[in-house]
């Protein structure tokens, strides 16, 4: 594959890419409208739920570093195809639970896919596209925050019409159909690719690449990821307790079922539109407006989310600005530790999400009922992601120096 054609594959690449992460978005945000339905046919408790969907977060993270490793040395496709399979699996078999514990495996078992096809799939927009990597990666991401607004519909359609165990096997169909073909078109490039960069001089790759030893060596990592677990908190909490804060906050029937769509398409959008400003200002300033602005639109949310439009307007903006953590810092690991162990060192970055789940989850809930309100965890979340935007400050957040 000459130059110019692989110019061209990379963007069919990034085409699939997309569907793909459309697909498995289903495990994520679509979970509580699945949980719901469950609580009503097995009249389990809320609690013993809600465990399903930290599982789903810790089995999704933790693979990354090692699928990583795997993809990073053999190459992507016939990893990408086995988590095809397991998210497939997932699902259908699920359609058979009778117990938690069997919801926990079975659902865990294509959480471990979900997390290998999201790391392989945003490693793919980094490693093809060093010239435009923000708007790459923003699109590969994109699919995966915006993709329930599509599947959200169907499943809500299944659900008025049948079980929960509908869901899963017409679901679990369906992932099968998409993922296991998509995914045997994954590639990296090879060694000597390249391609004419016209970037913003700070997002210039380095020279060199770093190891996972010697990247976890540098203190800009450890900014990097603690930014990294309080701004996509945000995001998660809306995306696990929405329903609960619509409660809370008194919001009606039809203006929760607008959100129900402009937060993915929001959650989708700020990914494209945060990576397209990155290549062109630079990363760090890009993190800086970001989250400074997102701390301050859920501030706003606290004191004015009480206003059914008021309520649907901040999430809005609150998730146009949320989903920019998933486009900018695989760009930026890229960037600053150089593309060879992009997917190993970005899985590594990406089990922050992990921690974001627990504040999200089970810490969120823990205050909710010490407190009797959500208005608390978001009070919190909110002043994290402007300390995050403090540091990072280019003057701060820079590019390490080339390692000896």
């Amino acid at each position: 594959m000459d130059s110019s054609d692989s110019k061209h594959y990379r963007w069919i690449l990034v085409l699939f890419a997309i569907i793909v992460m459309m697909t498995i978005s289903i495990y994520q945000y679509s979970w509580s409208l699945i949980a719901y339905a469950i609580r009503n046919e097995l009249k389990w408790d809320l609690a013993t739920i809600g465990l399903t969907f930290t599982v789903y977060a810790y089995c999704a993270t933790f693979i990354q570093p090692f699928s990583g490793i795997i993809a990073d040395t053999y190459g992507p496709k016939k990893v990408a195809f086995t988590a095809a399979i397991l998210i497939g699996l997932g699902f259908i078999l699920s359609s058979y639970i009778n117990s938690p514990i069997q919801l926990y495996i079975l659902y865990g078992l294509g959480s471990i896919g979900v997390g290998i096809l999201y790391g392989i799939s945003t490693a793919m927009a980094v490693k093809w596209f060093p010239d435009k990597r923000g708007l790459a990666t923003g699109l590969v991401v994109f699919g995966f925050g915006s993709g329930t607004a599509i599947f959200n519909w169907i499943i809500q359609g299944i659900l008025a019409n049948g079980s929960f165990r509908n869901v899963f096997l017409y679901m679990g169909l369906l992932m099968l159909a998409l993922l296991t073909p998509a995914s045997l078109l994954y590639k990296y490039p090879p060694p000597e690719y390249t391609v004419k960069r016209k970037i913003n001089s700070k997002n210039i790759e380095s020279q060199v690449n770093y190891k996972p030893t010697e990247m976890l060596k540098t203190y800009q990592w450890y900014l990097i990821y603690f930014s990294f677990t309080f701004t996509v908190s945000i995001v998660l909490m809306f995306g696990a307790q929405m329903k609960m804060l619509a409660k809370e906050f008194n919001i009606p029937k039809e203006y929760f079922n607008m959100v129900l769509i402009l937060f993915p398409l929001g959650n989708g959008l700020s990914r494209i539109v945060s990576g397209t400003v990155s290549d062109a200002i630079g990363r760090a300033k890009t993190m800086v407006i970001f989250y400074l602005l997102l701390g301050i639109s859920i501030l706003s949310l606290v004191n004015f989310g009480q206003n059914p439009l008021s309520f649907t307007a901040i999430v809005f903006m609150a998730s146009l600005l949320g989903g920019s953590p998933f486009a900018l810092y695989p760009a930026t690991i890229g960037d600053y530790y150089g593309s060879k162990y992009a997917t190993t060192n970005y899985g590594i970055t990406y089990t922050a999400k992990a921690w974001a789940g627990l504040i999200s989850g089970w810490l969120s809930g823990y205050l909710v009922m010490q407190y009797g309100t959500y208005r608390i965890p978001l009070m919190i979340v909110a002043i994290c992601s402007i300390i995050a935007a403090i540091i990072s400050n280019p003057k701060i957040l820079k590019k390490p120096e080339n390692k000896q």
